[in-house]
């Protein structure tokens, strides 16, 4: 992941095959987390972006950079004021808030603007019910920033609902 320039793609082309209607178990994953205020949901200018930077220069400075294919950020807002961001890593990473991911997620990958994520949230409500089980907690993959989301023709992000 790196800066924008007329050269460069900066997120790789994302295939929604591999996470559509799955079982994920985690036992213990490692991330970085890291915050960005917003106002009603919706990140403060730059404030993404920013977040997102500060972080991946530790992962790099770090050597704890995943693959592209293993590549995941996750948002998760336990306030309409407050976002927590948190990238995969393959290694503890100094100075950063490094915490593990345990549990059950099942996925689903929706297509469209961010404003569709209550839409999003009924339809994996119905989702996670009709199979059996109950959500604690939801997180979005954000598979692409806007730019490259325009570029590739898609605004993919997976739902992740803990079970």
């Amino acid at each position: 992941m790196t800066n924008h320039d007329v050269n460069s793609q900066c997120c790789p082309e994302f295939f929604p095959e591999p996470w559509q209607e799955k079982e994920i178990t985690w036992q213990g994953k490692l991330f970085i987390r890291d915050t960005v205020a917003q106002f009603l949901h919706m990140p403060l200018p730059g404030a993404f972006g920013k977040a997102v930077g500060r972080m991946w220069q530790k992962i790099e400075a770090a050597g704890a950079r995943p693959n592209d294919k293993d590549f995941i950020m996750l948002a998760y807002d336990p306030s309409p004021w407050k976002s927590e961001l948190y990238i995969n890593v393959t290694r503890e990473v100094p100075n950063a808030e490094n915490v593990r991911l345990s549990g059950t997620y099942l996925t689903r990958v929706f297509d469209g603007p961010y404003n569709a994520v209550p839409k999003w949230i009924k339809e994996m409500e119905r989702y996670v019910t009709a199979k059996g089980k109950t959500v604690k907690k939801y997180y979005f993959y954000y598979t692409t920033c806007p730019k490259c989301a325009k570029k590739y023709g898609h605004n993919y992000v997976v739902v992740f609902a803990e079970v």
